[in-house]
């Protein structure tokens, strides 16, 4: 199954922008800006995007961090990350990894916030919280943790795009999750905060350590 997920992310990398672009209203990429913002990141920080996709994020995080900051980026899709090496190809900042969310190469405390974007709700049952472990462990005392993700799409196509994930991904497990997000998210971390994005389509939850 794992095997069939990389396969499917591998080609669904050439037009994943487009489709997270679709699905969140953001053209012009002020949602990953906004999130990007939210960190309580100073020049010479370290942040973890992790299940980075196609690493749309990372010159965002790499201006926040400045050019003596650290921003590693992790995927468990090879494809997903030669789409994110041509993006930051002249940052020299950047760190870019093939792992899995649950099994964090990292040591503890390396870093001052962890993002995930339009990616989280695809790991399932235990690896879900296993990730949220990890995350928790690489996370400095006081990081914060900001999961990005989309609310229901309107449009037909990208709700059928969106339906075509949750299947990928389990979409009975999502739809249980949604009920229980906050109540598991507080269970690994002290504060839990929800923002909306610019376009309104789009959530961060910010998730204190």
């Amino acid at each position: 199954m794992r095997r069939a997920r990389q396969i499917y992310y591998d080609g669904f990398s050439a037009m994943y922008d487009r489709f997270v672009a679709m699905h969140s209203g953001d053209s012009q990429r002020r949602v990953r800006e906004f999130l990007a913002d939210l960190l309580p990141v100073v020049h010479g920080g370290a942040v973890l995007d992790l299940c980075t996709g196609t690493g749309s994020l990372l010159p965002y995080l790499a201006q926040r961090v400045g050019p003596s900051g650290r921003v590693a980026a992790l995927d468990f899709s090879r494809g997903m990350l030669r789409q994110g090496r041509r993006k930051t190809k002249d940052r020299c900042n950047l760190l870019l990894v093939q792992g899995d969310a649950e099994n964090l190469p990292f040591a503890a405390g390396s870093f001052a916030a962890v993002t995930c974007s339009h990616a989280f709700y695809e790991l399932k049952g235990e690896t879900r919280e296993q990730a949220l472990r990890e995350i928790g462990r690489v996370l400095a005392p006081g990081g914060i943790f900001f999961m990005m993700e989309h609310d229901l799409p309107e449009r037909p196509l990208v709700r059928l795009l969106f339906y075509l994930r949750l299947a990928v991904a389990g979409a009975g497990r999502v739809r249980g999750f949604l009920r229980q997000e906050r109540a598991l998210l507080e269970r690994h971390f002290s504060r839990v905060e929800k923002v909306l994005s610019p376009t309104g389509r789009s959530k961060v939850m910010l998730c204190q350590k």
